[in-house]
């Protein structure tokens, strides 16, 4: 590291006021461009802005979310386009460098829609695998647990990768005694895994828990009852 100075953003209560006004007016007054035209502009002008003392990089891509659902190109904020920033962290802080020292918007505002097209291919992906996981885990629960199966139990199972027996009884599935033994019922066909957290226990649901955090939209399916059983004997 030479400890050069790269670039130094400004500085000073009214000077900053002024570059934001500009940066929202940018935002919601030039509507000529398209709009992910004006996400890569205005990120990189909040970025230059540099407005806080810690946290702009956090703030400024959850800004970019926000902008697509404002103008009506998102309908959620799902789309995880950090995951992009970060896999490409070099090439994003040059682009970002290129635009300030030699006015190089055209490579940074490509290196921006490129990423949006890749994320949403991604998020697409990871939803539809989602759903696929979902799917399955409704039949094998019908197959080997058919007195307990209810599509609203398994959608309950997927409102979060893990579950407390309040949450059943919460969606009126069942009663507290009875949500108890639906869930460790679940767990003796591999679907959960009880867990112990602070003064209670919890039920992670594993399979969920990896598609949703692991780079891959891959799922593998549930074992047979008697593997998932005689495991359990194993283990004890």
């Amino acid at each position: 590291m030479s400890g050069d100075v790269i670039y130094t953003p400004p500085e000073g209560q009214q000077l900053l006021q002024e570059k934001l006004d500009n940066w929202a007016d940018f935002m919601h007054r030039h509507t000529e461009f398209d709009p992910l035209v004006r996400l890569a502009v205005q990120h990189y002008q909040f970025e230059a802005i540099h407005p806080f003392a810690d946290g702009n990089g956090r703030t400024g891509r959850i800004l970019n979310i926000l902008f697509l659902v404002q103008h009506g190109l998102l309908d959620s904020p799902i789309l995880y386009l950090s995951r992009y920033i970060i896999q490409n962290k070099a090439a994003y802080y040059q682009l970002l460098k290129n635009v300030t020292r030699d006015q190089d918007w055209s490579a940074w505002i490509m290196f921006i829609l490129q990423g949006v097209e890749e994320t949403c291919t991604w998020t697409t992906d990871k939803i539809k695998a989602i759903r696929e996981l979902m799917e399955h885990t409704a039949q094998f629960t019908q197959e080997n647990l058919p007195k307990i199966y209810t599509w609203e139990l398994v959608e309950v199972l997927f409102k979060q990768p893990y579950c407390r027996i309040g949450n059943l009884v919460d969606a009126s599935i069942a009663k507290r005694q009875t949500a108890s033994v639906y869930l460790k019922q679940l767990c003796n066909v591999g679907i959960l895994k009880e867990v112990k957290s602070g003064r209670e226990n919890i039920f992670v649901h594993p399979k969920y828990i990896e598609l949703l955090t692991g780079e891959e939209n891959v799922w593998v399916y549930y074992a047979a009852v008697e593997t998932a059983m005689e495991q359990s004997v194993e283990l004890e």
